[in-house]
């Protein structure tokens, strides 16, 4: 078990988690086994599935005392319009599961489903932080050391530079509360470290953060999101979902062309056995999977979409995220930062 993992456990307050149980590729195949391994593993937090209870039992005929089932006959599918389809199925899974949070039934809702549902799921119900305009979806990236969080991943492809200052501070909050790391250096990316580079909304955003009282570091390129130079880098959810794409494909490319070289002869297989320990602790730096999944911030309570390919062990990790977000109050923290800060003319903080 891994220290962010075993980490949670230590928390004294339970956690009611209310688990889409339908959503992502798998379904509940990958979904209801990842929920069940992290109820057995912290068995003061609550964990509530939500969706067809005979699809649920038939995969957990007996479930352990923490975990409960909540009937939702309903799926977003994939190829469906994320604000219409909520309307047009109230009895989805993921609307059914962010209603239990919404009602004070569950502390948080995790979903590997459709992630337009469940961000419009998250907005529309559960409501946006006084001061936040859009929300952000955070996500912990990997690099040698501590992961980093790359805000926005997704949820707002059209930020102006007051959103990219908001997502700076809500990124701040997440990283030291729910990943341990004290003053966290945020940064924004560019297509240049000098603060004069990029568009007229980069700029802009560069001189709120730099008057945001937060630890902010100044502008990073692409190629410095490897380097240990912020626990937080701001952008716009176009750039930030090309990003996360483009790590996901070059670590996939880069174990491929090894597993051909390995299978490549006698050569290949000796070579193989001789770097096999170094080729595993490389494998764990990439493993995305312990991410679990992606907050997003700016909205009332804890919403955690975690990927549509997740399976089971990500599953575990995607709840241990919701536990940390929601134990520790995330959404509260923003929420009271936001409150701080000067207000101008329109009502949003300056």
């Amino acid at each position: 078990m891994s220290d962010r993992l075993a980490d949670s456990a230590t928390g004294t307050a339970g956690i009611r988690i209310a688990v889409d149980a339908m959503g992502g590729d798998h379904g509940p195949g990958e979904i209801v086994p990842g929920a069940l391994d992290y109820a057995r593993q912290h068995p003061a937090d609550q964990v509530i599935l939500v969706g067809r209870p005979d699809a649920i039992l038939a995969v957990a005929p007996t479930l352990p005392t923490n975990v409960s089932v909540v009937s939702a006959m309903q799926v977003v599918e994939m190829e469906e319009h994320p604000a219409r389809t909520l309307v047009r199925k109230p009895d989805s899974s993921i609307v059914v599961a962010t209603h239990l949070v919404r009602d004070g039934k569950a502390d948080a809702v995790v979903t590997a489903g459709h992630t337009g549902a469940g961000m419009a799921a998250g907005t529309l119900f559960l409501g946006l932080l006084p001061g936040v305009d859009r929300p952000g979806l955070a996500v912990q990236m990997v690099r040698k050391g501590s992961p980093f969080v790359l805000i926005d991943i997704g949820a707002n492809p059209d930020s102006t530079p007051e959103h990219l200052a908001t997502y700076g501070r809500m990124g701040s909050i997440f990283a030291e509360r729910v990943l341990g790391i004290t003053n966290p250096r945020v940064a924004l990316l560019s297509i240049g470290e000098e603060k004069g580079k990029g568009d007229k909304r980069i700029q802009r955003a560069t001189e709120l953060l730099d008057q945001s009282g937060l630890n902010f570091v100044g502008n990073v390129e692409g190629k410095d999101l490897t380097n240990d130079l912020a626990d937080v880098v701001v952008t716009d959810a176009v750039a930030g979902n090309i990003v996360i794409k483009f790590f996901e494909g070059l670590s996939s490319f880069i174990f491929d062309l090894l597993r051909a070289e390995f299978r490549g002869g006698i050569r290949g297989k000796l070579a193989y056995l001789l770097l096999k320990p170094g080729v595993n602790r490389i494998r764990k730096v990439f493993d995305y999977e312990t991410a679990g999944g992606s907050p997003l911030l700016g909205v009332k309570r804890t919403v955690i979409i975690t990927h549509g390919r997740a399976r089971r062990r990500m599953i575990v990790y995607a709840l241990d995220v919701a536990a940390r977000t929601a134990r520790a109050d995330v959404p509260g923290l923003i929420a009271e930062s936001l409150r701080a800060l000067p207000v101008v003319e329109d009502g949003r903080p300056a």
